[in-house]
């Protein structure tokens, strides 16, 4: 292999990409395709390999083996390297290009650069305006030592790229003296709107503007080539080239002018598209023109904080919601839990709303995905004038933020509403209600409401003896059964269970007319606490139950306070009889639930009650005494119950009766909105296991190598018989990168626009959301990425970016909540209400903006989050 390599080069593949990292590469490339990039020449991985040798073993194995600090062992490797000597070719190499009067740029090229999950910008450094050989030669030297900075190994460890597999090659150009420079990005960064070319510039060199020590001038070029933002910063700093070499940093009088001509602007957008559409992405590109006007290109790479765009094929903008954020999923959802929420989601459209729908596993036409997560199409609701009313009350108490994006589009004429679609839309809407007899079904719930819930257990008690497949089954017959299955629980489940759970809330907004001058704020709140028949809350309470009766067993007690979850799960043997028999009971009821249980994908409860045996040990740590969970419950329920006779009493007798009613239907009834989720997470764990034998066989047959494979594949995949294995380990590697997504919009545009991205924070300093239940607190918070393994001790507020049933546990010794996502009706929000706990929800950033141990009040009524105090707790999220 070769040590140096001359711009540009003749091809690149693969193994070059290696030799020379991700900067060079794209130097190479872009000079090979005719873009203006400033000639030079390339010192490959191999030069830092010969440099390097086996000098630096021991550190990587002692970064192996986590037995120092990361800064200490960055250290000692940026001393090896710093002190090694340039192998002689390599420096008569730079001999060569170099004379004693021309400047130049040395910038370091990793091999982990431009990933699709982490750019690494910045992470290694660049040297301008180097002089002369000696001085070359000592830049080339710290280029190679700063893939040991602590910022580039912190980040390495940060986002799970290898030590060990990383090398530094460093690019070696002729100098730009540029008279203006600066960044520019051919997709928007903020809002995600792609072909839309950001321009940042200021006077002298672009370092003043990535390093942002400057306020650059910011322009922005739509898609149409028009320059619709102009906005000046007034570039009181200014780095120029010394002579002589170096670089220096002056401060300058303030300038209000712009420093690019409108001619310069559209240039730069011009070459901006060449670069993006010649790597088929967007693009973050450094640019620089020099005195004569010269525009050049100084370095590209792909933008990767983008979220990807779902495929349209219908050729203009539409709008997607996210669905995975309306459940509470912040994960990505393996392939195969997309692949059955298709098959689910064709079944409704096909069944419940009589859509025609062309191939079940290809879902209906309004299902989309991107990153791993599912989104809706919601083009038709906006254009039609009772969707646009409907759909954004719905999300006002599922997850608010999302019907404040929803709404944010109402004024765009892409959106705007259809002629007649108000009409259509009733009477397909009532075509459907008529069909499924759903207000027959409401009324009879309000007139009988146990006998609505009798129903749903016995329907419950139904679909629990038509979920297996024959033992005998083929493999295509048993994914027929798993199709036929899941597409059938729409019809199934909802007509049966949603019509009582929708009376109990008819019921709550009735009284709540009847009480809208007689109520005040916080009281309609108090009547949904402790609701009964809410078989989460069921399972919550049976769980601490079970906690309980463990603190009379020592041994159960003391094995679950002194082993790690994960290592006590799979030793069941070693369980004593109480834990067993308990856990055994415990998971008959609930062992099909799991943390993110929409996805079929991920184990349930059953197959790995790690998270359970943490929770019960955090409720044994917990000595709540007249806070037990059980407790607050049964004064909530009375609470409940003497609130409903106090606005009773409020009325005249004849609506003090009618209040009476309604909120006590809307007792016996609310609670069972958790219920057909609880039928369709009872349908997707039977399927799981019966793609586990789909699995084994292809293991068997030599087509997989682990069952559970099986679930990064689709149920269109299964139908093929080739390439399984390879597929399977790529949509692996696919999911471990999106693991690591940390932003996820909550409704997206298919030019990428994000409606959210401009929306403002309250200027008081406090984070602002929706308000989920009542009360205000202040204590110590813990955030909360994974609630498996999570400790939360009593009293203190959980901050978590999304909830599901499977986090609901950790309310119970919780203090307050505090959400990313959801809104007052999420499942998080009603469990918090029914365990009497603060809630505020849809706060923006919460996770990144409030850190674990600092004091925080959380103000459920009045939806504001407050850190009051900057204590640090040594715990991490």
């Amino acid at each position: 292999m070769s040590s140096v390599l001359v711009l540009p080069f003749e091809e690149i593949d693969a193994a070059l990409h290696h030799l020379v990292g991700g900067k060079a590469a794209n130097l190479g490339v872009m000079t090979r395709a005719g873009l203006p990039v400033p000639s030079g020449l390339c010192l490959t991985t191999e030069a830092y390999a010969r440099v390097t040798g086996t000098a630096l073993d021991n550190v990587l194995d002692a970064l192996d083996g986590d037995t120092a600090p990361l800064a200490e062992l960055a250290a000692r490797a940026r001393r090896i390297v710093a002190t090694a000597p340039v192998p002689a070719d390599i420096a008569e190499a730079v001999t060569a290009l170099a004379d004693a009067d021309t400047p130049y740029a040395v910038r370091s090229s990793a091999t982990a650069e431009d990933l699709p999950h982490a750019s690494f910008a910045g992470q290694q450094d660049t040297y301008l305006n180097v002089v002369g050989v000696p001085a070359l030669l000592d830049a080339v030297r710290r280029c190679w030592a700063s893939l040991w900075t602590d910022r580039a190994v912190a980040y390495r460890a940060a986002n799970g790229v290898g030590h060990r597999s990383v090398r530094l090659a460093v690019v070696v150009q002729r100098m730009v003296d540029a008279a203006t420079a600066g960044v520019m990005f051919t997709a928007d960064p903020v809002t995600g709107r792609r072909h839309q070319i950001v321009i940042d510039a200021a006077p002298g060199l672009g370092e003043s503007v990535v390093s942002g020590a400057v306020n650059p001038d910011h322009f922005v070029v739509d898609p149409g080539g028009r320059i619709t933002e102009r906005r000046l910063g007034d570039k009181t700093v200014v780095v120029r080239a010394l002579p002589g070499g170096g670089t220096e940093s002056r401060a300058v009088e303030a300038d209000d002018g712009p420093c690019l001509t409108d001619e310069q602007i559209l240039a730069l957008a011009e070459l901006g598209r060449r670069v993006e559409a010649h790597y088929g992405g967007p693009q973050d590109t450094e640019w620089a023109i020099d005195a004569d006007g010269g525009l050049w290109l100084t370095q590209a790479r792909p933008v990767t904080t983008l979220y990807p765009l779902p495929d349209n094929p219908h050729g203009e903008l539409r709008a997607y919601m996210s669905l995975s954020v309306a459940q509470g999923v912040f994960r990505p959802i393996t392939p195969m839990g997309i692949s059955a929420l298709r098959v689910i989601a064709a079944g409704a459209a096909r069944d419940i709303f009589g859509i025609p729908v062309a191939d079940l596993r290809a879902g209906p036409p309004a299902f989309a995905e991107s990153a791993g997560r599912v989104l809706g199409d919601i083009t038709g609701p906006l254009r039609n004038a009772v969707g646009r009313r409907v759909l954004p009350r719905v999300f006002d108490v599922m997850e608010a933020r999302s019907a404040v994006a929803m709404r944010s589009l109402f004024d765009r004429p892409e959106f705007a509403v259809r002629k007649g679609s108000a009409r259509r839309f009733l009477r397909k809407a009532a075509g459907v209600l008529w069909r499924h007899r759903i207000p027959l079904r409401v009324a009879a719930a309000v007139a009988r409401p146990a006998a609505a819930r009798a129903r749903a257990a016995d329907g419950l008690r139904h679909l629990t003896t038509r979920l297996a497949a024959p033992a005998d089954a083929t493999l295509t017959e048993r994914l027929g059964h798993v199709e036929k299955t899941l597409a059938g629980q729409p019809a199934l489940v909802l007509p049966t269970v949603a019509p009582a759970a929708a009376a109990g809330f008819a019921m709550f907004g009735l009284a709540a007319l009847l009480l809208r001058d007689r109520a005040r704020d916080g009281d309609l709140p108090v009547v949904l606490r402790a609701l009964p028949h809410n078989v989460t809350t069921e399972m919550d309470l049976a769980l601490w139950l079970l906690a309980a009766g463990l603190r009379d067993s020592e041994p159960a007690a003391s094995l679950l306070l002194s082993t790690p979850a994960a290592e006590l799960a799979v030793r069941r043997s070693s369980w004593p009889p109480e834990l067993s028999d308990g856990l055994a009971a415990f998971l008959t009821a609930y062992g099909h639930r799991a943390v993110g249980e929409i996805d079929l994908g991920l184990p349930r409860w059953s197959e790995d009650p790690a998270h359970l045996l943490g929770v019960l040990a955090n409720y044994l740590r917990s000595d709540p005494g007249e806070h037990a969970p059980d407790a607050i419950f049964r004064r909530g329920a009375r609470e409940a119950e003497a609130k409903i006779a106090e606005l009773a009493g409020r009325c005249g007798p004849l609506r003090g009766r009618l209040v009476r009613f309604a909120l006590g239907r809307a007792r016996e009834l609310a609670g069972l909105r958790e219920t057909p989720k609880f039928w369709f997470v009872t349908a997707l764990a039977a399927m799981r296991a019966e793609l586990a034998a789909v699995g084994a066989e292809l293991v068997a047959s030599g087509r997989l190598d682990a069952v559970d494979d099986v679930y990064f594949l689709t149920l269109t995949d299964l139908r093929g018989t080739a390439g399984l294995r390879a597929l399977a380990a790529d949509r692996r590697e696919t999911y471990a990168r999106e693991m690591r997504r940390r932003h996820l919009p909550r409704v997206l545009l298919s030019d990428g626009t994000e409606p959210e991205a401009a929306a403002v924070e309250a200027s008081d300093g406090a984070l602002t959301g929706t308000p989920a239940s009542p009360g205000r607190v202040t204590g110590v918070a813990r955030v909360v990425l994974d609630p498996v393994g999570a400790h939360l001790e009593p009293g203190e507020i959980l901050v978590a970016p999304s909830t599901d049933p499977g986090w609901t546990p950790l309310f119970l010794t919780a203090g307050a909540l505090v959400m990313e996502m959801g809104g007052a009706n999420s499942h998080g929000s009603v469990v918090a209400r029914e365990y009497g706990i603060p809630a505020v929800v849809g706060v923006r950033d919460a996770v990144e903006a409030i850190r674990t141990g600092q004091r925080v009040t959380v103000d459920g009524t009045g939806g504001t989050v407050t850190v009051t105090a900057e204590e640090e707790a040594s715990a991490a999220p």
